[in-house]
């Protein structure tokens, strides 16, 4: 089975499951687990912050910041295709009480600074005023798109420019570090947290990081808490997301065979699939007839899974456990099935 449904299928590398076999212990909630300390000191220095917190899931994360930086009844500025808008069973509502105005981030999902001026509201005597905004890179439903520093630091200013404080979706951060060629930090510099998946492209078998400065992971952890995220001898699932920060440099591996992937569906007759920034493919069907359901229905019964994304949209996913020979494979598969 060919599995390029998500990058959160793949399975624990032997290192990995052996990081967790022997990793020192503690309790967590006491801030006493030795692999938990490293793991959040190892990527706050990844990501240029003052502090980390381990998190069980990138949900968790970006909930726990919103409830962080806001006051209940305000409202967030989202992109209105984002993960914390179509993905977190309206989060930002249930756990922190906002509202949500959403903008158009267009092909990339970012805003302009002119589009923050806009969604900006002032707090006054009937408005709430406008408490986060939200950004995210790689934008998933874009494809992957992986948006480059300087569009993060103009939407970021625009919205100091009001006080107003920056979250950063970073679930598949490093993906898009790896294809514009910075450090990951040079698009952390821009935003006030950040949250990034170990558990997407770099492999881990479970976990989240969200950072920021001192103060505010200070504030998340009581959050955490209060979420029911506080876990106990975590160092058994956290020494594998260490392993998982030394796969950085492979991510352009699944990118490679990402732009591959593309290449071989976008010549199937019918098929649109525009070349990927990072490991996202998104397949458009709608000329071959097909809708995305009968597509991923003929490609499963050859044992190749992929998503639905759309009525006309496929999404394909590469990761660790997929290679050059795999991606040939599903293009055979795909091209059957069409």
């Amino acid at each position: 089975m060919l599995d390029f449904r998500s990058d959160t299928v793949t399975r624990p590398t032997e290192e990995m499951r052996e990081a967790a076999r022997t990793a020192a212990v503690g309790d967590d909630v006491y801030r006493e687990d030795p692999s938990v300390n490293e793991l959040e000191a190892e990527a706050a220095a990844r990501v240029g912050m003052e502090a980390a917190m381990f998190v069980p899931s990138g949900t968790m994360g970006n909930q726990i910041a919103a409830r962080v930086h806001t006051e209940r009844g305000q409202e967030a500025l989202v992109e209105e295709t984002s993960h914390v808008y179509k993905y977190e069973l309206g989060g930002f509502a249930q756990h922190s009480e906002l509202q949500v105005r959403t903008f158009d981030g267009g092909e990339n999902g970012a805003p302009t600074p002119e589009q923050v001026e806009a969604g900006y509201v002032a707090e006054e005597l009937h408005r709430p005023g406008t408490g986060l905004l939200c950004l995210e890179n790689t934008h998933n439903v874009k494809g992957g798109v992986a948006v480059p520093p300087d569009t993060v630091g103009a939407a970021a200013d625009a919205a100091r420019d009001h006080g107003v404080p920056v979250h950063l979706d970073g679930a598949r951060l490093f993906n898009a570090a790896v294809s514009l060629g910075v450090p990951a930090s040079d698009i952390t510099e821009h935003v006030d947290s950040v949250m990034f998946c170990l558990s997407k492209g770099l492999g881990a078998p479970v976990g989240s990081i969200l950072a920021g400065d001192a103060s505010f992971i200070e504030n998340a952890r009581r959050v955490r808490k209060l979420f029911g995220g506080g876990m106990r001898q975590a160092g058994m699932v956290a020494a594998p997301g260490l392993v998982a920060l030394e796969n950085v440099s492979r991510l352009s591996d699944d990118h490679e065979n990402a732009t591959a992937l593309a290449a071989g569906l976008d010549d199937i007759d019918g098929l649109r699939a525009p070349a990927p920034d990072t490991n996202i493919v998104l397949v458009h069907t709608e000329n071959a007839g097909l809708t995305a359901g009968a597509l991923i229905e003929r490609c499963e019964r050859e044992d190749v899974l992929a998503s639905e994304f759309g009525e006309h949209t496929v999404r394909f996913c590469t990761h660790q456990d997929v290679d050059a020979a795999d991606v040939e494979r599903a293009i055979e598969v795909v091209a059957g099935a069409v």
